[in-house]
């Protein structure tokens, strides 16, 4: 019987990607999304447990089985404006998407990928490492998902393994000559590159790999960048 994936936030950008990837290559594909999805669909909102525990709950009765958890859905912008005037609802929103969401997706998926000995992906960023000016909602969003993705895999191993990607400039539309140049690749990022490493991770090649952070970003973390 085909591998189950469920992605979330996968109906568009970097889960899109994965979904696409991953029925190329034999999984059968659910998302969860606010949005509509040409996959198996589930209208989400990860940050609500009801609606967590609810697409959980279709998923397994339409495919029978869940071998594989993506979290990516969350909030993508950055930006919060001043650390000052950040409002608290605008905080608990993000974290709420991008770290919440991946907490209920995880809770309720658990019990089936258990069974199955599957894997959860959590899709985190490079800006859980490293920060620009009036980020601060976004960043702990993301650094609480990378932190999230080895408690839950010491939690849950043997049986589950758990992993996180960190993306960096990941754009699927034009750029400016010198944003490619930056990179020690020579090139921004696409979401097929992001798509790629997750396969790798959900695959069983990658049973010895669980706990990790994996950065992808064409080397720019480890760029030194001065004036």
């Amino acid at each position: 019987m085909d591998k189950v994936a469920l992605v979330t936030g996968g109906a568009q950008g970097i889960g899109s990607a994965v979904a696409a990837l991953l029925a190329a290559r034999g999984w059968q594909v659910a998302v969860a999304d606010l949005r509509e999805s040409a996959f198996f669909f589930v209208k989400t909102d990860v940050s609500r447990e009801p609606s967590a525990r609810s697409c959980i709950r279709r998923v397994v009765e339409r495919f029978g089985r869940l071998d594989a958890l993506v979290n990516n859905a969350g909030i993508a912008s950055p930006g919060n404006g001043p650390v000052e005037k950040l409002d608290l609802r605008e905080w608990n929103r993000r974290i709420g998407a991008n770290l919440t969401g991946a907490f209920l997706m995880a809770k309720h998926a658990v019990p089936h990928l258990r069974r199955a000995r599957g894997a959860i992906l959590n899709v985190a960023s490079t800006r859980a490492l490293q920060s620009e000016p009036d980020t601060e909602a976004y960043a702990a969003s993301k650094g609480g998902l990378v932190a999230l993705t080895h408690a839950l895999a010491i939690s849950l191993g043997p049986e589950v393994r758990v992993n996180c990607v960190s993306p960096g400039w990941i754009s699927h539309k034009p750029v400016r000559k010198k944003d490619h140049a930056q990179h020690p690749v020579g090139r921004v990022g696409v979401p097929q590159d992001v798509a790629e490493l997750v396969a790798y991770l959900l695959s069983d090649a990658a049973g010895f790999v669980t706990a990790q952070n994996f950065v992808i970003d064409g080397g720019m973390t480890r760029k030194m960048i001065y004036g």
